[in-house]
């Protein structure tokens, strides 16, 4: 029984909800023991998810706590422009014009553009996630509607993800206005991952833009250099988050570690790698188990992706319900 609730929470893409006393694998019981126990160790508020992404089996530490969530809440800001995007409301050539409120100087370039010059939602997209441009994240919030971000966080389950306004790095209030925690962002990811986000497309499009994710000393950091890993980092003054896919072949995860009230972002960095390293040793010891089992490694779960010049043209060849979109591109 155990066996077939784990298939089915895999389907689903959701991370287990282990009720107190039930039974859980020996690798998850060691890697949630190690997890935590490093976790304490470290200064400040550190708080993590990881989901084995076959099993649907989780091992965590403070994984449902709301904590500031930096630039990870770009993630949430593109699920909602591919919600809408795939409603048909506009296309990825649609045009945005920058207007002077929605500079932030924190991250990116745009900031330093002149008002009135207009960008396309693909190139948004982009700039958000990769380079962790605010100033295009702004311009996407606008677009879409913060309202419409956080009543789609709700409705997919997150309860602890919501913006409060624009991101405005100026000034402590930013970590309350832009919040999430470990859990939610993994049961976003999980779903993304297993192809169930929006739909198989936007799951595969959204994949594939954070693949291009230019900030790699988290996370990445300590793993083999050719896997292929999907992420959003996100940095205060006190905080420093990495939440993301990793494509390990054998045992393909979800991670998410957020850290806040750190005395130095080096504390943040020293723990996000730990956490980083520490899991991708023991995802090792967790295929074994899934073999043993009889788990699919590869159940439900999409290839990876690898970048194509356009994000959108790959998977919406021959696809009748966004053709519209594809004439366009």
């Amino acid at each position: 029984m155990i066996r077939f609730v784990a298939v089915l929470f895999a389907i689903l893409g959701v991370s287990m909800a282990i009720p107190a006393g039930a039974f859980v694998p020996a690798p998850f019981r060691a890697l949630t023991t190690q997890l935590r126990a490093f976790a304490r160790q470290q200064p400040g508020i550190v708080g993590l998810d990881v989901v084995d992404l076959t099993s649907g089996y989780s091992a965590g530490y403070q994984a449902g706590v709301s904590m500031p969530a930096a630039s990870t809440i770009k993630i949430p800001v593109m699920v909602e422009v591919f919600r809408q995007l795939e409603e048909g409301r506009f296309d990825l050539n649609r045009r945005i014009t920058l207007l002077s409120s929605d500079k932030d100087w924190g991250s990116g370039e745009l900031c330093d553009a002149p008002s009135g010059g207009t960008y396309s939602i693909e190139t948004l997209l982009e700039k958000m996630i990769d380079i962790s441009d605010n100033t295009a994240t702004n311009m996407l919030i606008r677009f879409v509607g913060r309202r419409n971000i956080n009543h789609t966080m709700y409705s997919l389950g997150l309860r602890h993800t919501q913006l409060t306004d624009d991101i405005r790095t100026q000034g402590y209030a930013i970590r309350n206005e832009l919040r999430s925690s470990p859990g939610d962002m993994a049961l976003l990811l999980s779903r993304m991952a297993h192809d169930q986000l929006i739909d198989e497309w936007s799951s595969r499009a959204m994949i594939l833009i954070l693949e291009g994710q230019e900030h790699n000393d988290l996370i990445p950091a300590v793993l083999p250099a050719d896997l292929t890993i999907a992420h959003k980092t996100g940095t205060l003054h006190d905080t420093l988050n990495d939440v993301g896919i990793v494509y390990d072949q054998e045992a393909p995860y979800v991670i998410a570690v957020m850290t806040t009230d750190l005395p130095s972002l080096d504390d943040g960095q020293y723990a996000i790698r730990g956490i980083s390293r520490l899991a991708y040793r023991d995802m090792n010891a967790v295929a074994s188990w899934r073999e043993a089992s009889g788990l699919d490694p590869q159940l439900s779960l999409g290839a990876p992706i690898k970048a194509v010049d356009n994000p959108a043209a790959e998977y919406w060849l021959g696809d009748q319900t966004h053709q519209n979109s594809l004439n366009n591109l």
